[in-house]
């Protein structure tokens, strides 16, 4: 079985391994030599800057608002999703009423009654309706809660007019303090099913004796919850923090507020992210070198946020 292992193994990864080198570390590396350049990404002529582009990137405003504004993308957003998904999959797994009683040992007569949990009533629809978002676009929920967030004909303030609270009309996206809670509260919105789904199949899968013991030693749900359900699905939500946490870093964040601020990025650059900046400077100033140089930065904090993520998370290794 040994023999021509190691040409086997070649084999299958040197074409994979040859396509990410070319599709992915390539790119990479250009846009950090670019960096040292002042390329305008429309003339194959540059010269080398060394590094006035990241002298000028420290001395940039903008640029620290759009990098608070993506930490707090990565912060905020896997903190709020994945405590409301874990508490929703929760409840639709293990939410319901405690039943007594009702397993049968050898030959048929019941055993010893004990506690067992159960998920509550229309579990299966409640993962539909919560996982419906995922099958619209990105872009057509920002342009759907870009109506919605509308301050004269949106659908919050009609219905704040509609139960009297005329007086309180917020202007939403249009307030420089609302802006970046209104287009994060989207992104919340469109990822929570996703998880949901996600961890309701990882509870499913966890034994209901580890509840039944957990009840009969007298736990409660909270109990339940943190001592037996979180810890076995800890790996799951660990990937998911770093996985959502590269999509608010990046393009999900980038689709929402592209769509659906003022600017895009207003008012007054309080909605402005890191992946938007880029965007900016390289399709609209013609700033390509300048561009990849917070595009460097991103790379650096996304490549930091992951490594804390997993540092922080790391704990011993819990099976079933």
């Amino acid at each position: 079985m040994q023999h021509g292992k190691y040409r086997f193994i070649v084999g299958f990864l040197a074409l994979p391994l040859g396509l990410y080198a070319l599709f992915v570390i390539w790119p990479f590396i250009q846009s950090i030599y670019y960096s040292f350049t002042d390329w305008t990404g429309l003339s194959p002529e540059f010269r080398m800057v060394g590094l006035g582009n990241y002298r000028r990137m420290l001395d940039d405003q903008i640029f620290w608002k759009s990098l608070w504004h993506s930490l707090l993308f990565a912060l905020l957003v896997p903190l709020v999703t994945l405590g409301l998904a874990l508490f929703l999959s929760f409840m639709i797994n293990a939410g319901g009423r405690k039943r007594r009683g009702g397993r049968k040992g050898r030959g048929g007569r019941r055993g010893k009654e004990g506690p067992a949990v159960s998920g509550v009533r229309g579990s299966a629809f409640y993962k539909i309706v919560y996982f419906f978002p995922q099958v619209l676009s990105i872009a057509i929920v920002a342009l759907l809660f870009a109506f919605a967030y509308n301050p004269d004909s949106g659908a919050i303030n009609s219905f704040l007019r509609g139960i009297g609270l005329g007086g309180v009309q917020p202007l939403w996206l249009g307030d420089p303090d609302l802006a970046l809670w209104c287009v994060m509260a989207v992104l919340v919105w469109s990822t929570v099913g996703f998880f949901v789904v996600l961890f309701s199949a990882g509870m499913a899968s966890i034994p209901a004796d580890l509840y039944e013991a957990a009840l009969l030693d007298g736990a409660n749900r909270a109990d339940t919850f943190f001592r037996v359900t979180l810890p076995l699905l800890w790996d799951t939500v660990q990937s998911g923090w770093v996985y959502l946490g590269i999509l608010a870093l990046g393009a999900e964040s980038f689709a929402v507020v592209q769509i659906m601020t003022t600017g895009p990025g207003g008012p007054d650059y309080s909605t402005t992210v890191m992946v938007l900046y880029v965007y900016q400077k390289a399709f609209r100033d013609g700033q390509a070198a300048y561009a990849t140089t917070i595009g460097v930065a991103l790379l650096v904090v996304t490549l930091a946020f992951a490594a804390v993520v997993m540092r922080l998370g790391r704990r011993e290794r819990l099976e079933y």
